[in-house]
């Protein structure tokens, strides 16, 4: 079985080539490629692979783009942090559908569907889609999160946060209020585990809060740079890429 990995993490992609190999110990993997412009180049050449486990977002943009340029006949398992690309996954050959941080459990059942869709195919019959929608792993949305400062445990309510960020290598809160807050998760997982619709991950060190955004502006080479009702540390700008898709979020609601 000839498995290629597009992550631009690496030591994401590492672990997840650690689980394949313990599951899948006969299987040949390529890769990780870390970029659209690396997978293209890779995916264009008579690699062929049986499976794909692909990151959504890369270090040049959104791996959707890669089926612009090159046909994927194979099942492609997506492995993200975000919740907000389901449909376009399943759009693009998507069989399964992974939110970070994964499990060996995680990664074994998206084999498990793997290996259905494909009996299902030898015996002639036409997958339930409905079923393998509703298969979907979808996280439970956070309604607060336990904190713990001045030696002691508190719980901050969701509408009380008006973003996340990684600060010092660590996530924090920033309350509406200007209280801070740190918080003993990664914001990988910070996002998984909160609405979609309420909250949207800027970039890579900020998850901002719908109702925390003041306005946004057009800024230099087609970015956004969006302000915030409270202080930043640093200037949140939105890359091109990703710009078409937050204007979406926030009309969509």
């Amino acid at each position: 079985m000839n498995i290629i990995i597009i992550e631009d993490e690496l030591r994401t992609a590492k672990s997840l080539e650690n689980i394949i190999r313990e599951i899948r110990p006969e299987a040949k993997i390529t890769g990780p490629y870390q970029s659209i412009e690396a997978s293209v180049s890779a995916l264009s050449e008579d690699i062929r692979p049986d499976l794909i486990f692909m990151d959504i977002q890369l270090a040049d943009g959104l791996s959707f783009e890669i089926f612009k340029s090159v046909k994927i006949t194979c099942p492609v398992v997506f492995c993200t942090a975000f919740d907000e690309y389901s449909l376009e996954a399943f759009k693009a050959n998507g069989v399964d559908y992974v939110l970070k941080p994964f499990s060996k459990e995680d990664i074994a059942g998206s084999f498990k569907k793997v290996d259905e869709l494909k009996n299902f195919f030898q015996q002639k019959q036409i997958p339930d889609l409905a079923e393998m929608l509703i298969n979907i792993v979808q996280p439970a949305e956070k309604t607060s999160f336990l904190v713990f400062k001045h030696q002691k445990y508190t719980t901050v309510q969701i509408d009380q946060i008006a973003f996340f960020y990684i600060r010092n290598d660590s996530t924090s809160i920033m309350c509406f209020d200007g209280q801070e807050f740190a918080l003993n998760q990664a914001l990988d997982q910070v996002a998984a585990s909160v609405s979609s619709k309420q909250f949207f991950r800027v970039n890579r060190q900020y998850l901002v809060n719908f109702k925390a955004i003041k306005e946004v502006e057009h800024y230099f080479l087609r970015k956004l740079y969006v302000k915030l009702l409270v202080e930043t540390p640093d200037k949140l700008l939105i890359n091109k890429e990703k710009s078409q898709l937050f204007l979406s979020w926030m009309e969509n609601r």
